[in-house]
């Protein structure tokens, strides 16, 4: 570098500064005995010794950093002295976004349930020649699924959103298993119930063989509506499930047992309202089944999941999940009990009607509820976090 440009004299004087500096240092030294308690630039002094110069506080120099130790004794990272905090808030806003699913969702739970369960006590009257209990499933079960349509295309927004949804078959997406199930399940549930017509056609004629062909369609059709039921039933238990939603994820083996218990339950709600005692038989062997694996479930929920289960304990989505236990409760001694009396099964069977109705809802505002306070987002991913690392040392 030549030394009559000005970078070169300017490197020069550096130099020169920096020679004198470290004279000076070294005088400061052995004036006052260490560096330590020395002053001035490029000086590193101790808090001791700061202290006993008589200097303003400065940065230790003579502190040790204490390291956290790795798995094997090899060093790591530098040891907080912080505790951590406890999370309570992000700013008072969610960290997921909440569903956008409107009550039209929760009512397409209840009915896409009502529908399954309605369809194995149709079946079940079919195979053991009880008429009514076949007749009031069938009708129910077609009710049911037109209504469930209706509630999905409403959330979609435009009927064509449902017919798009049939151009791909993807059988790891909840959502397109169940819009195949759906298509199965609603037309031959439709034909079952078409069939309950069949006696009121004329005994001649183009009708009349029409009476004669629809029984013995029905009789297939209810059957392939009943095979289809049970996925029916617990899709939208998975669908929930699938989500980031944190009560709903985290309650992935429990909500399908709760969709398919209260599924049940209902479908025998149906029969203990139409068909007389007598002919009720299946209805409370159903019910009984179904709020077993209600109740069972539900009691997961809010008692498994940690901090996950506060949403169903508290606020609407408590209220409703309590009451729908009480109701199951109360439906299932009720069909116990009134073997012979006609208005207590009608009260029992509306009982069960009306907690699944509650179930439906409570497990839907719980897991909406769980994704509008960012704790249930934060707080479990930390403690996950905290477990790994716990795990590797």
């Amino acid at each position: 570098m030549s030394p009559d440009r000005p970078v070169g004299d300017r490197f020069r004087r550096f130099r020169e500064r920096l020679s004198t500096q470290r004279e000076s240092g070294g005088a400061a030294e052995g004036e006052g005995g260490s560096r330590a308690t020395a002053a001035g630039p490029g000086v590193g002094r101790t808090d001791a010794g700061s202290r006993d110069a008589g200097l303003a506080p400065h940065p230790p120099r003579d502190a040790v950093p204490r390291r956290a130790r790795r798995k094997g004794g090899k060093g790591g990272g530098e040891q907080l002295n912080v505790p951590p905090a406890e999370f309570t808030s992000y700013y008072g806003r969610p960290v997921l976004k909440p569903p956008v699913w409107r009550w039209d969702i929760a009512a397409y739970l209840f009915t896409g349930g009502l529908a399954a369960g309605s369809s194995l006590l149709a079946a079940g009257g079919q195979l053991t020649g009880r008429p009514a209990l076949r007749r009031a499933g069938r009708i129910t079960s077609l009710a049911a699924v037109g209504a469930s349509t209706y509630f999905l295309v409403n959330d979609l927004g435009r009927p064509s959103r449902f017919h798009h949804m049939l151009r791909v078959a993807k059988v790891t997406s909840p959502m397109s298993v169940g819009t195949w199930i759906l298509s199965v399940f609603g037309p031959a549930a439709g034909a079952a119930a078409i069939a309950e017509a069949a006696p009121l056609l004329p005994e001649r004629g183009l009708l009349g063989l029409g009476r004669r062909l629809l029984p013995p369609a029905g009789h297939a059709a209810g059957l392939v509506a009943a095979v289809t039921a049970p996925a029916l039933a617990t899709y939208t238990g998975v669908l929930l499930a699938d989500t980031a939603v944190p009560s709903w994820h985290e309650a992935y083996p429990e909500l399908p047992a709760i969709f398919a218990g209260s599924a049940l339950a209902s479908g025998a709600g149906v029969g203990l309202v139409a068909a007389p005692p007598g002919q009720a038989g299946p209805a409370r062997r159903l019910a009984v089944a179904g709020a077993a694996m209600e109740l069972w479930g539900s009691h997961r929920v809010e008692n498994r999941l940690g901090l996950l289960s506060e949403p169903y304990t508290q606020g609407t989505p408590g209220k409703l999940l309590r009451a729908g236990r009480a109701l199951t409760a109360a439906g299932v001694v009720g069909a116990l009990v009134g073997r012979r009396s006609r208005v207590l099964s009608a009260l029992s069977g509306g009982a069960l009607i009306a907690a699944s109705v509650c179930t439906r809802f409570g497990i839907f505002h719980g897991g909406v509820a769980s994704a509008r306070d960012p704790r249930y987002t934060v707080v479990p991913q930390r403690e996950r976090a905290d477990r790994r690392a716990a795990d590797q040392v």
